[in-house]
């Protein structure tokens, strides 16, 4: 019995619009495959700026970008606004939460995390994640009524505290520390400085986990300039609707508590039917597919390759162009190779002039330089020129511009 012919243009279901979903797309496109992008929005949002959304530096708009624009790009892709619900691995298909259902020769599953809240009593009926679109706008809007009720004498105070010393967390305590020591008395000059306050808890001793000795520090330092209140070496015990508890009995007031702690995968991934490993992740061979389902592959953050990788842009996107490529190579009939991270470096920001860069080769760098380096290159990596445009005029128009205009939060 003769075998059956492999497809040349396999029909590839990626589900998720992310930095991974869009590398894969676009690597399958150029390797011929007929792609089906499904995301439940109709645009691709650029997580590591989300934190100027929620602090009104940007607008929505500047963060996203349409699926289907992207989509057009590319001849043999098509965009779909869609949910997924299950994963039918025997039969090689897809059900989606509006009933259809897609065939599929590969799958790649990127549709990423969600908001970890760590078994914390309290902490998500009454903290602010900052991992959405909506959660960025959401927090934007919660920052703008309380401080015209401050204003107002409605409410007393709009005391904010960040928990988590990560990334997210010391960017977002920065920007919003400088808004309160810059901004606020302008824009709000009815508000006291003490009706203010912005405070980071973070259970190691230090910010920035993942840095060198020397860039925590500068980052301490920089956000302690900015008037940010650290508690180092603290754990939240629970959540409560104006404090944030933690277990040394400490009651920090806290009208604003933003949760930057971690992510963890959805709930529905338990349903799809695929071996999960630490934090729900899917438990994959070095080639990022599932050993008994080779064709599914996972890319980004819900991926439980062998050997962790940070949940950053970069090995997310690395990770999408190795399946995209792996399944075009599969396609043609030629084995698939082991996924190999290669470690650009990392780097975040504190606020105006004040950045850490940690490069792979060792080399560090804090201050103004970094800050420049930081600057440019998240604005590199937007999707579309009117994006970066807007991006890159907004970031020097808060920083360099008057200091009432900083941003609309204040307004």
């Amino acid at each position: 019995m003769q075998q059956k012919e492999r497809p040349t243009r396999p029909r590839v279901v990626v589900v998720g619009a992310g930095f991974a979903g869009l590398a894969a797309t676009r690597e399958l496109a150029r390797g011929g495959a007929l792609v089906t992008l499904i995301d439940r929005n109709p645009y691709s949002t650029f997580q590591p700026l989300l934190y100027q959304v929620a602090t009104a530096g940007l607008g929505t708009a500047d963060v996203t970008y349409p699926t289907r624009a992207f989509a057009a790009r590319y001849p043999t892709v098509r965009a779909r606004r869609a949910s997924l619900s299950k994963v039918h691995p025997a039969e090689r298909r897809v059900e989606l939460e509006d009933g259809a259902s897609l065939p599929y020769d590969y799958l790649v599953l990127a549709t990423g995390v969600t908001t970890n809240w760590i078994n914390v009593p309290g902490a998500e009926e009454n903290a602010l994640p900052i991992y959405s679109l909506g959660d960025a706008a959401g927090l934007r809007r919660r920052l703008q009524r309380y401080l015209e009720d401050t204003a107002a004498g409605r409410r007393e105070s709009t005391h904010v505290v960040v928990v988590g010393g990560g990334a997210t967390g010391v960017e977002m305590a920065g920007t919003l520390a400088e808004l309160r020591k810059r901004t606020i008395p302008l824009t709000h000059p009815e508000i006291l400085p003490e009706q203010t306050s912005v405070t980071l808890v973070e259970r190691f001793d230090y910010v920035l986990a993942p840095y060198k000795a020397r860039l925590r520090d500068a980052a301490a330092d920089a956000l302690r300039r900015r008037g940010v209140q650290l508690r180092l070496g603290a754990t939240v015990a629970g959540v409560e609707p104006d404090a944030v508890l933690l277990a040394d009995g400490t009651r920090l007031t806290s009208d604003v508590t933003v949760w930057a702690l971690g992510v963890t995968a959805p709930a529905q991934v338990s349903d799809w039917g695929l071996p999960q490993g630490h934090g729900g992740r899917i438990t994959l061979t070095p080639a990022l597919n599932v050993a008994d389902h080779p064709e599914i592959y996972v890319a980004g953050d819900l991926s439980g390759q062998p050997g962790a990788l940070p949940q950053l842009a970069q090995p997310a996107i690395q990770m999408g162009k190795h399946v995209g490529r792996q399944i075009i190579s599969a396609a043609r009939g030629r084995p698939v190779t082991a996924f190999s991270y290669r470690d650009p470096g990392i780097m975040a920001t504190v606020g105006k002039g004040q950045a850490v860069l940690q490069l792979a080769n060792g080399l560090t760098m804090h201050g103004l330089p970094a800050w420049l380096a930081w600057v440019l290159i998240h604005v590199s990596y937007l999707l579309g020129g009117r994006n970066r445009a807007s991006v890159l005029l907004n970031f020097f128009w808060r920083y360099l511009g008057p200091r009432r205009t900083a941003a609309a939060v204040a307004e």
